[in-house]
């Protein structure tokens, strides 16, 4: 079965935020993390069955989408993962939100590791916890790595949560099992529960690499951990809102069922569908996309490669690029790059001042043509 990424999907004029923030500019939207590409087929397909049903009532998991979840974490993780884990939610910020509210008490530290994706750096707060931030190491040339002293320093700030982000946004790292290994032995030794993101875990571009569930690290960490999934990124089904977190614990569980009570809503009926039929029949076209996104990651790295002033982290998961414009020395990066055209992520809501977020889920032409702008907007700042 073959799969069209090439052929433009008109988005401007619709319902869409990303397209819609520029309406009426020549400005190319390369920031908010959906993709211009037609959802899977199966997916297209259910949802139509499901309209033709008529009746959009109060709903709950569709048949076979629990089994399809368990299916999934065997196959693709070999995560053995219990039904009476799993709690859905309408959005995986949502978790992150209620996670800040169920774990520990008001005033307590949250950690997170910058750069991160903005949600991390605003939950805390909206939840009575204090932010600790604690900065990656290195950078884009070097690689972008924890430094366990760093974090071991953060986490002795009363931090009851860390929200890790695994695969990262917006690095675009696919952490190894090493590294999980000794930050989730840092969580242990400080009691620090852990809120995983693992939204991008089906995103995997880099040849050999396998994504490590974090809760799969041992039973230790697993009651300590709550892991964020979702289809809405690999499948592109982000504005039907539907996710999940599950819970191995008991205990924490019931915590995170307590701090939804009343503030949390169901997830619509449309959502259950595509999550359902994302996971069970949207493989090929997965597998498809993600030769695709591969093959754009390393012509965007090309074209960044002949552009002096402007570097790119390697992207191992993920279709975000972190590029770091900073030695080009722009007083308004973004109002700079949308003077020519383009229409990135600002690095500083991503506590990474001086980087932008390029999102090259496109097609081809769309890349070539930012990548043009690209360089003729580092041109114009020389």
């Amino acid at each position: 079965m073959t799969f069209d990424f090439d052929t433009p999907v008109e988005r401007s004029g619709s319902d869409s935020v990303k397209w819609g923030k520029y309406a009426g500019r020549d400005i190319l939207p390369l920031w908010v993390a959906d993709t211009d590409f037609r959802s899977p087929p199966a997916v297209i397909e259910a949802l139509r069955s499901r309209a033709e049903h008529g009746v959009f009532g109060y709903g709950g998991p569709p048949a076979g989408l629990t089994d399809t979840v368990l299916a999934t974490c065997a196959d693709q993780w070999k995560w053995e993962v219990d039904p009476a884990w799993l709690v859905w939610l309408p959005g995986l910020v949502s978790g992150i939100n209620v996670t800040c509210r169920a774990i520990g008490k008001v005033g307590d530290g949250v950690a997170v590791l910058t750069p991160v994706y903005p949600p991390f750096l605003k939950a805390p707060a909206l939840m009575e916890r204090k932010l600790v931030t604690i900065s990656l190491a290195g950078d884009n040339l070097a690689g972008w790595s924890v430094d366990q002293r760093r974090l071991t320093a953060g986490l002795s700030e009363n931090c009851s949560l860390l929200l890790w982000c695994h695969p990262h946004n917006p690095v675009g790292r696919a952490w190894r099992r090493e590294e999980l290994e000794s930050v989730a032995e840092t969580c242990l030794d400080n009691r620090t529960v852990i809120c995983s993101d693992e939204i991008h875990n089906q995103l995997i571009l880099a040849e050999g690499v396998q994504h490590v569930p974090m809760a799969t690290l041992g039973p230790d960490i697993a009651a300590r951990t709550i892991t964020l999934l979702a289809p809405s990124k690999a499948f592109n089904v982000a504005g039907l809102g539907c996710s999940l977190a599950v819970i191995p614990d008991d205990g924490l569980r019931r915590r995170f069922r307590r701090a939804m009570a009343g503030i949390v809503p169901s997830v619509n009926v449309m959502g259950y569908v595509a999550a359902l039929a994302s996971w069970r029949d949207g493989g090929q076209w997965l597998a498809a996309q993600n030769d695709y996104l591969r093959d754009n990651r390393d012509y965007l790295a090309g074209r960044i490669e002949d552009l002096a002033g402007v570097t790119m982290a390697p992207v191992e998961a993920t279709y975000l690029a972190w590029l770091d414009v900073s030695a080009l020395d722009l007083k308004d990066p973004m109002a700079h790059f949308e003077a020519h055209g383009l229409g990135f992520s600002d690095g500083k809501e991503f506590a990474g001042r001086g980087y932008v977020r390029f999102n090259f889920g496109c097609n081809r032409a769309t890349l070539a043509e930012a990548c043009d702008r690209l360089a003729g907007a580092v041109e114009a700042a020389g």
